[in-house]
């Protein structure tokens, strides 16, 4: 990989001033008409509007609302650079009082995908304005980020074709605009949930004996579950796992014959997720047998554990001290253990996912999925430098490899 205190001869990566109030006008619109996953219709079609302005050929209607851009490179038979972006909004009924604020009732940007969105439409404004790489850079507009199923769908419909490499970000109200936070291995937790059914024998309040209490089987298992946490694990491997839904009972003086338990486990680790699954397994076997109940478990996988590429977090942070200066490229202070849909992509080939400062200074900034969340506008000329300068880092090593 490139040494990150070389000089890189290049022309600039900066964004040209004046197309910025253009894009900022462009992000706020998105933040105006807000679009659910896999509903983002008018969100790409603007994207499209703007990518033509660029006259970047692109696909549109790729796994539904998707689209998939090319600019094209020096040498058409290396493979492409991808960058990625989600364009997808929240359920949220939005109560920031901004100018510019959602039109839509009860959805809301609240996690920074207009901001992400118009990011990458920056970066793709930088490069097309500079010589060409020496490799196609392909620009991932990707929907349904929120429910983590569009990065699946986007793969399923080729985006990662003739792809070599791949790089995200998200903003982050964590960190002032101005950072660039990079983590070579685990940024994000996987995502699976769980279901459990419980059937055991219901009757009258007053004669328990008589019955199978499906109360205090489903009591007794939210209990057992947290000990995999505190007397299964390795304490140095985060992992969480929550019980979020307990249902069961009709009647005050009736002993409940079912319940239904639902939860969520957050793991970095693939044999710490396979652990968990194999303990919840055995302690729902173990109390169906204590009590003479039925017990179902049902566990479904969601994102996975989302692992930056060593090699490809070196070249970021080279790209990010390059972009706002070494002292400004900080480590994660906390690792999210949130899921984040990219993870798919780096199952099948290498990249590097990073947060970008967006915080506000000197007042407060409230966390995504939040009614009141905001980005610091401040942060998208930043990340598009970033992004054409790592893209050009990238396209460099991967010619002189071949």
């Amino acid at each position: 990989m490139t040494n990150p205190h070389s000089h890189l001869p290049s022309p600039s990566h900066q964004l040209p001033p004046d197309t910025l109030p253009s894009l900022i006008a462009f992000r706020r619109d998105l933040h105006q008409h807000p679009e659910l996953a896999f509903n983002e219709t008018r969100t790409a079609q603007k994207i499209s509007e703007y990518l033509t302005s660029l006259n970047i050929p692109h696909k549109t209607n790729i796994a539904q609302t998707g689209i998939i851009a090319d600019i094209p490179g020096s040498n058409p038979n290396l493979p492409a650079i991808a960058l990625r972006a989600d364009i997808d909004a929240l359920p949220i009924h939005e109560q920031t009082n901004l100018p510019f604020a959602s039109q839509t009732s009860n959805v809301m940007h609240a996690c920074g995908h207009d901001g992400h969105t118009t990011i990458l439409l920056a970066a793709a404004t930088i490069l097309t304005n500079q010589p060409p790489l020496p490799t196609p850079v392909r620009l991932i507009f990707q929907p349904a980020e929120e429910i983590a199923a569009g990065a699946k769908a986007m793969i399923e419909q080729n985006a990662l074709d003739h792809v070599a490499l791949i790089f995200g970000g998200h903003l982050d109200r964590l960190y002032p605009a101005g950072q660039i936070i990079i983590n070579d291995g685990p940024v994000n937790a996987s995502s699976d949930t769980f279901k459990i059914n419980i059937t055991g024998k219901g009757g009258h309040a007053a004669r328990p004996h008589e019955a199978v209490d499906a109360v205090i089987i489903g009591a007794s298992l939210v209990t057992a579950i947290q000990s995999i946490i505190s007397r299964k694990l390795d304490p140095t491997h985060p992992a969480v796992i929550t019980v979020g839904r307990f249902d069961a009972g009709t009647k005050h003086n009736i002993i409940a014959e079912s319940a239904n338990l639902a939860g969520s486990i957050r793991t970095l680790n693939p044999k710490i997720q396979s652990t968990i699954h194999i303990a919840l397994q055995q302690i729902c076997d173990a109390h169906a047998n204590l009590h003479n109940a039925q017990i179902s478990l049902d566990i479904e996988h969601g994102s996975p554990a989302l692992i930056n590429d060593p090699q490809l977090t070196f070249l970021a942070r080279n790209a990010a001290a390059r972009t706002v200066g070494p002292e400004n490229v900080k480590p994660m202070a906390n690792i999210n253990m949130g899921a984040e849909d990219f993870a798919y992509y780096l199952q099948h080939i290498p990249g590097c996912y990073v947060r970008i400062g967006a915080a506000f200074p000197d007042r407060d900034n409230p966390p995504a999925h939040s009614p009141t969340f905001n980005i610091n506008e401040d942060a998208i000329p930043i990340a598009a430098s970033y992004y054409a300068t790592l893209t050009s880092l990238a396209s460099q090593n991967i010619a002189a490899e071949n």
